[in-house]
């Protein structure tokens, strides 16, 4: 799935080293609970993009608030705020082929650059998961899943894992 969240309105911007070291601790704690695994990310000024995998919708609701709670705590903490962080609930769009699967990682692992980001050419994002991805186009192996500092969780579904791979590795800058 491809899921998004929206901070809600007025906010600071999340897009900063201290902001993202907190929700890479939130990550790593949330990533693969109750049949809920967060297999790539990108935090963006305003919003997250995620691509996670739930062995049902109850996994999804229940890993998906699980996430969202500790990502709310380590930004009101840091924000030294209280109150609700999210704008509502998350959105989540369900990918069923290859195709959809590899638009929608290159779309979250590129979506700095659509939101204006500098990025220099051929460099990942660094407030995403791009560092983790070993599907690159240029061979670019990313860091391994093993070490207990990886915030995402290594994909087990087919589709997410390899079949996607049937489509093309991604580019690091899109064409």
């Amino acid at each position: 799935m491809h899921v998004t969240l929206r901070i809600a309105q007025g906010l600071p911007y999340m897009r900063n080293g201290r902001i993202y070291g907190l929700l890479k601790q939130a990550f790593r704690a949330g990533r693969e609970r109750f049949g809920f695994r967060l297999v790539h990310f990108a935090v963006l000024s305003n919003h997250v993009h995620l691509v996670v995998e739930a062995e049902g919708s109850v996994s999804l609701s229940r890993g998906m608030q699980g996430l969202a709670v500790r990502m709310a705590r380590a930004l009101n903490r840091a924000w030294r705020r209280a109150g609700s962080v999210f704008d509502g609930r998350y959105h989540a769009h369900v990918l069923r082929t290859p195709r959809e699967v590899r638009n929608a990682l290159a779309y979250v692992l590129g979506n700095a650059r659509k939101h204006g980001a500098w990025l220099r050419r051929g460099a990942v994002d660094p407030f995403s998961s791009a560092m983790w991805f070993d599907g690159w186009s240029n061979g670019r192996r990313g860091f391994s899943h093993e070490d207990g500092d990886a915030p995402v969780a290594r994909a087990r579904t087919w589709l997410l894992g390899m079949g996607w791979r049937r489509q093309g590795a991604i580019p690091l800058v899109p064409a």
